[in-house]
């Protein structure tokens, strides 16, 4: 682990890049599943990472999911991703992580920002990677065109990967399609994320998403555009209809991903029924009441 001194007179403990493959491919090595664990509050990542969590992941929407809204609006104008994201990492996430590597999401389009700037903020908080979020990726149609038109693109968001995987920074990319999927590969991702939609399933997920079988197809398709340009970049599947352990099971019957990035679906959704059991349980309580 690489030590950063800050100018409060501590370390800062961060991973450098390769240090974190050899990590990820030590358990590949073991027969064990790769994971990356979206925390939105220090409670989330304190417990992923004694779960086993691989990569602890810090995303704008994670503020907004913990505090019960959907992860939806990490992609909205209801407050300034890059800083949500920065704040939680330094102040509730990094804190509390104590061996697992912590990569934060950054909003690649943002024009109020040097990206390059930015990124050195991000490492120099102790943070150990990067990833583009939010993602253009999740917008399409009219809005999309629009946008793209402007300047705000995707491809800022494969800059962003290029930039950081010039100066040796560990870098996750979220994908929507094989021609995203082709120009992160080759910016250079470490980690390549199919993405196939929000996360189903719980009070704020998506009622509706792709089915299963397109989940499984379009992730394949990623993977082996990925792994035809690059065979050492690793590929997580991520959202829609993958939401629990046994969905990402039925992935790996057809796709030989190496891992899985969840958000929603390892710190929202295991958390919802057992609170409200618990509530339950203890409204079901009878006291005896003295009589008057």
């Amino acid at each position: 682990m690489s030590c950063m001194y800050n100018m409060l007179g501590g370390d800062i403990m961060s991973y450098k890049r390769d240090e974190i493959l050899a990590r990820l491919r030590s358990e590949l090595k073991k027969g064990r599943l790769l994971v990356g664990a979206g925390a939105g509050t220090g409670i989330s990542a304190k417990f992923e990472e004694r779960g086993g969590a691989d990569i602890i992941m810090v995303f704008s929407s994670g503020r907004f999911r913990m505090a019960g809204y959907s992860s939806l609006a990490g992609w909205l104008a209801y407050g300034n991703a890059n800083e949500i994201a920065l704040e939680l990492g330094e102040r509730h996430v990094l804190p509390v992580v104590k061996d697992a590597p912590v990569v934060c999401g950054l909003n690649g389009t943002d024009p109020t920002y040097r990206i390059e700037n930015l990124i050195h903020r991000v490492v120099e908080a102790g943070f150990s990677g990067i990833c583009n979020f939010p993602t253009l990726g999740m917008i399409d149609g009219k809005f999309r065109t629009a946008l793209e038109e402007t300047g705000i693109s995707y491809d800022s968001e494969v800059y962003m990967i290029e930039y950081a995987h010039s100066l040796d920074i560990f870098t996750m990319a979220f994908a929507f399609n094989a021609a995203e999927a082709e120009k992160m590969v080759k910016a250079g991702c470490d980690v390549l994320i199919p993405h196939v939609g929000l996360t189903t399933g719980g009070s704020t997920g998506a009622k509706k998403s792709v089915a299963m079988e397109r989940a499984v197809q379009v992730t394949g398709e990623m993977y082996r555009i990925a792994k035809s340009i690059n065979p050492e970049v690793l590929v997580f599947c991520h959202g829609g209809p993958i939401a629990r352990p046994d969905d990402v099971g039925r992935v790996l019957k057809e796709v030989p991903v190496e891992g899985f990035v969840g958000a929603s679906s390892t710190e929202r959704l295991p958390v919802e029924e057992p609170i409200k059991d618990t509530m339950k349980a203890f409204k079901s309580i009878k006291i005896n009441m003295p009589q008057s």
